[in-house]
């Protein structure tokens, strides 16, 4: 007959024989409250957020800096030309056509004698005028149709999604060529008829951060607690499907002032008596060989600011996703 063995090592198995001589210490009760202070949580420390954690991704990357230094300098160069060139973009004189750089026109002259330097300064008005109102525009359009797509969904999300594919199969530059033949042509029309047009993709975006945050335990709580369906759209679901929006609104701009001046250059987009980048890169284009510098500094520009807000966008993508922090 086996010998009984203790309850230890049959729940345990042999191998836990070698530690049973082994003194066991406990930590005295007049060090309780030191460790209890010690793995106390830090009440005093604000609570993390999106918004917290992304600004602390961002602020420490050299690419946000250096694009939001440049949005920055296109921003003021757009709301005050005055300050950054006195010269009348508008005063042209023909005996100083394709002249060189001198005292006060560091940029030189274009084919009409007009300032290169101060149709750059004044033609970002324009351009960044457009973007913004585009923008603006097509964010609110969107992330309202996305938003009561994807919150209330069923027939409302079917009707709201078919129409959104109608306007998403549409180019939007292509649709904007074709509508700026028969309308007037301003800063407010070009704006209107890319909004009209631009809207779908901003509607896409919001519809499936909005799929995502419907079903949540504190979109359940305010039903309970008896708030409205628009209510609750409005307070809770979309402050939380927002990031998505910006992210995709920042990249957009930047698109948006590459086909305003799209529609310039081609004639159709601003008129001829509003200082635009667009429209000096197409009136530049006939002397590309003999005076490349007057092509030039309009394009620089232009590519310069959609490429702060390309990286602007692509940095606020990274400290918004949380897969990307992740990763």
């Amino acid at each position: 007959m086996p010998e009984n063995r203790p309850n230890d090592e049959l729940l345990h198995g042999a191998s836990s024989a070698p530690f049973a001589d082994q003194e066991h210490y406990f930590a005295d009760e007049d060090t309780s409250p030191v460790l209890d202070a010690v793995d106390a949580p830090d009440e005093s420390a604000p609570p993390t957020s999106l918004w917290r954690d992304a600004w602390n991704q961002v602020k420490v990357r050299p690419l946000f800096w250096v694009s939001a230094a440049l949005i920055l300098l296109v921003v003021l160069v757009a709301a005050f030309p005055q300050l950054f060139s006195s010269v009348d973009p508008r005063q042209c004189d023909l005996g100083n056509s394709y002249g060189a750089p001198s005292a006060g026109h560091p940029f030189g002259y274009d084919r009409q004698g007009c300032d290169i330097y101060s149709r750059v300064i004044y033609g970002a008005r324009a351009s960044v005028v457009v973007g913004v109102l585009t923008t603006i525009g097509v964010v609110i359009i969107g992330s309202m149709i996305g938003g009561v797509a994807g919150f209330y969904g069923k027939l409302t999300d079917s009707l709201l999604s078919r129409v959104g594919d109608i306007f998403f199969a549409i180019p939007l530059l292509l649709a904007a060529i074709v509508t700026m033949q028969v309308l007037d042509r301003n800063v407010w029309t070009v704006a209107g008829v890319l909004i009209v047009f631009g809207w779908p993709q901003i509607a896409r975006i919001t519809r499936g951060a909005v799929l995502s945050v419907r079903n949540s335990e504190f979109v359940t709580a305010s039903q309970a607690l008896g708030l409205s369906k628009p209510a609750i759209l409005a307070r809770h679901v979309m402050p939380n499907a927002i990031a998505p929006i910006i992210v995709i609104a920042t990249v957009s701009l930047g698109t948006f002032i590459v086909v305003e001046a799209t529609l310039s250059y081609l004639g159709i987009g601003l008129p001829p008596t509003t200082v635009s980048w667009g429209g000096d890169i197409s009136q530049a284009q006939a002397a590309l060989r003999t005076n490349p510098q007057v092509l030039f500094y309009p394009a620089g520009a232009l590519g310069l600011t959609v490429l702060s807000f390309m990286m602007m966008g692509d940095v606020v993508r990274d400290a918004l996703d949380p897969k990307a922090r992740k990763r």
